[in-house]
């Protein structure tokens, strides 16, 4: 069975050995023979997808047609159209018949992502496909027939939905016959390393640099952080490392400027509760030091201010380096006069930081009682997001110099900039540069 397993993780482009991610998909391989109803259950990112694709190539269907929807994604309105077809005029804009996915996919499989999100008087359909294999067009009287495998997603907690009333209890239990649990990224321990790495080697493949490495204690920082967006949040980290870091050893430090301080996904605040906990104590509670919402945008503005200056250190380093950098200094000079008194002013531990957004939200707090509305604070925000936005000016500015000194030569172009000639291809398309 070990062999069968390996042998599915090399077709579909799974790593890990974890135990719990080496079951779900024996789990999969064993009722993909059958033709049962599987309801697939994980976290956002996970990769549930990648199970429904495992239990329709082993199964009956694989010669017939795949086909993965997003419930949450359909309108309301439209989503019964979409699944089981309409005939001409059973609505305003159906000006002519139309097959459903039941009905195109018939002898294949139909994956419903996020089933979680589909409306009642659509589960009540669904449930009819699920028990008879019949389904009505909209507009229509006819009842027809389908043979379709389904299997079903969703990361959020169905036994909850149902007990709200907002997802049918016998539609859940003829889904969930056989259950599948993908384990998130951070139950899957080592399987953090070896996809770091399988992502590490696929971009340095992509943007044609060096693969970026760990030291000892990045790993361990890699490895015990949790990854609330799981697979994809792992993915777009180690590209924007590759890319963004010419140093590709990297130490535990430039590890954790690009991870997330908050690892539950919400802001997180003094004391160490997260935004929901926050908000449940303070309906018991009108104590002046619990934090509010304003609160959290300014904590997303101090974050954001904090990655400005960072960004602005890229630059101006990139500039110094360059001869042509001189010039845009001297035109730019008032966005990095500041840049030393910055960097100095930005609080360095986990302490300060608390004991400074604790001051600020009790300041603010003050302030509303008096009813008095800081628009100074404000516009400083708007200033840093204006900067923010200009570094892409910058950029560009960056790019046009680049392509110049070099006679609109690409490569030399790259080289200079440091970046590969994909990249700045990529660059030319984004910022709609024609050299």
């Amino acid at each position: 069975m070990d062999q069968e397993i390996l042998a599915v993780k090399q077709r579909f482009g799974i790593v890990g050995n974890s135990s719990l991610l080496n079951h779900a998909i024996s789990v999969a391989m064993k009722v993909a023979a059958t033709d049962m109803s599987v309801l697939i259950t994980g976290e956002s990112g996970s990769g549930k997808e990648s199970f429904s694709k495992i239990i329709h190539s082993l199964s009956p269907a694989k010669h017939g047609q795949f086909i993965a929807i997003n419930c949450g994604a359909i309108p309301e309105g439209t989503i019964d159209s979409e699944l089981f077809g309409h005939e001409k005029g059973a609505f305003t804009g159906a000006v002519e018949a139309r097959k459903g996915y039941f009905e195109v996919t018939d002898s294949g499989t139909i994956f419903l992502d996020e089933i979680g999100e589909m409306p009642l008087s659509t589960q009540a359909r669904l449930l009819r496909v699920l028990e008879n294999g019949e389904f009505i067009r909209v507009g229509s009287s006819q009842v027809r027939k389908t043979q379709v495998r389904i299997v079903a997603a969703t990361n959020v907690n169905l036994i909850k939905a149902v007990e709200k009333k907002k997802f049918r209890e016998d539609l859940y239990y003829r889904l969930s016959t056989v259950p599948i649990y993908v384990p998130p990224l951070r139950e899957r321990g080592n399987d953090i390393s070896l996809l770091f790495r399988k992502f590490a080697s696929d971009f340095s493949e992509k943007y044609r640099t060096p693969p970026i490495e760990l030291s000892e204690e990045a790993e361990h920082v890699l490895i015990n952080y949790r990854f609330p967006g799981n697979i994809r949040q792992l993915k777009n980290i180690v590209e924007q490392i590759s890319v963004l870091e010419l140093e590709k050893q990297i130490d535990r430090e430039t590890l954790e400027r690009y991870l997330p301080k908050n690892h539950q996904g919400l802001p997180e605040l003094a004391g160490g509760r997260s935004a929901s906990q926050n908000t449940e104590e303070r309906s018991g509670s009108n104590h002046q030091s619990d934090f509010t919402e304003r609160d959290i945008l300014y904590k997303v503005l101090f974050d954001m201010r904090k990655d400005v200056t960072e960004l602005k250190k890229l630059v101006l380093n990139i500039l110094r380096r360059e001869s042509y950098g001189r010039d845009v200094l001297n035109d730019h000079e008032e966005l990095f006069n500041n840049l030393d008194h910055e960097s100095a002013n930005e609080p360095k531990s986990e302490v300060e930081k608390q004991t400074f957004l604790l001051t600020e939200g009790e300041r603010r707090a003050e302030e509303s009682n008096k009813n008095i509305f800081d628009i100074q604070n404000i516009e400083d925000a708007s200033i840093d997001v204006e900067e923010s936005l200009s570094i892409e000016d910058k950029e560009k500015e960056l790019i046009i110099k680049a392509l110049e000194k070099n006679n609109n030569k690409r490569k030399d172009a790259a080289r200079d900039l440091g970046i590969s000639e994909r990249t700045l291809y990529r660059k030319l398309k984004q910022y709609e540069i024609d050299k």
